[in-house]
């Protein structure tokens, strides 16, 4: 068994321990698995805290106070190592009935989903480090509770791969690099567009899958075929800060499993929000800087699929919108009645 197939099984003790989800075994199992001082990098409003016990006492232990069956359900499971250290990515979705309030979130008392994208850094069999995107608006917006402009994609449940294969990936090192060669080869291209020339400077169709489907999260959606991901995303973006910068130079890290390929950094993007049009959110002109967990899935040689988690509510706390005192302002009745 290679290092990547050890760190899977590392990882799957702790993936257990949130499907049949018991608070004991959870915090028991995070004791295990995680280093005393592991770096915990968590979406906004969680941001940092350190080890285990914060992890389960600040996170994990209020999210099963709202959600008592909660159930972890990951559709990808990848690992691969750079020349520094050993990672295993995971998306997936935190599944079960929403019945207390979560972050002021009110609950539906129906079942609700929360997909989410976890990286973790692993070093003698234990996780040293733990980045991770929740999509907290997901929740928001099943619970009739959204406080943003309408999203251009569809807010639907986002799948997992077509191939059915994310959770056990054939190990294929010559799959491997070829798919992480094609992902940093049309992230550069991408790049380029708009300060080095028109649109076809980005050789999409070089890339893409005429199929492609994009999944974004909650505020962004999802969009089918590279049209709907230029039109639903990506003229939005670019309109807005077309001085983005740091895809791949900025990334912490980039590896691939199979045809599968997955980067996180925190922050891996920075740009000067200088346009209108992306998000509804009025031009301030400001410096911020983003944090993106991204899989992709390579198809005969074109990404077919593209699962992109943006911590938006870090986006809008830079620029000064507080958007739970927005959710808050629009639930009042149900704030009380929680």
């Amino acid at each position: 068994m290679n290092i990547h197939q050890h760190n899977k099984q590392l990882i799957g003790k702790f993936r257990a321990a949130l499907y049949d989800c018991d608070a004991a075994q959870l915090k028991a199992q995070l004791q295990t698995v995680f280093a005393s001082d592991c770096e915990i990098h968590l979406a906004f409003p969680f941001e940092d805290s350190t080890g285990p016990e914060e992890l389960y006492e600040q996170v994990y232990q209020p999210l099963l106070a709202a959600i008592p069956d909660v159930e972890r359900r990951d559709f990808i499971v990848a690992a691969g190592g750079t020349k520094t250290a050993q990672w295993v990515g995971c998306a997936g979705h935190y599944l079960g009935v929403f019945e207390r309030p979560w972050l002021d979130i009110p609950p539906t008392r129906h079942v609700a989903a929360m997909r989410y994208h976890e990286f973790f850094r692993i070093e003698g069999d234990q996780i040293v480090e733990m980045q991770a995107i929740w999509d907290i608006p997901q929740l928001m917006l099943q619970a009739n509770a959204w406080p943003l402009a309408c999203s251009l994609g569809v807010e639907w449940l986002v799948p997992g791969p077509a191939t059915q294969d994310g959770v056990n990936i054939p190990p294929d090192p010559v799959a491997a690099e070829a798919s992480l060669n094609i992902v940093i080869d049309m992230l550069t291209d991408l790049g380029k567009h708009p300060l080095s020339g028109g649109p076809e400077v980005m050789q999409l169709d070089q890339y893409w899958h005429p199929k492609m489907l994009w999944y974004g999260p909650a505020g962004i959606g999802s969009m089918r075929q590279i049209a709907g991901f230029r039109n639903w995303h990506q003229k939005p973006f670019l309109s807005a800060m077309p001085n983005r910068r740091g895809a791949v130079t900025k990334a912490d890290v980039f590896f691939a499993d199979g045809n599968y390929v997955a980067t996180t950094g925190w922050p891996n993007m920075q740009m000067t929000l200088s346009g209108g049009g992306w998000l509804g959110i009025a031009p301030p002109n400001k410096e911020i800087t983003m944090r993106s967990l991204d899989f992709w899935r390579i198809e005969n040689d074109l990404i077919r699929e593209n699962w992109v988690l943006i911590d938006l509510l870090s986006i809008y706390d830079q620029i000064g919108l507080d958007v739970f005192a927005r959710m808050r302002e629009i639930t009042p009745d149900r704030q009380s009645r929680a």
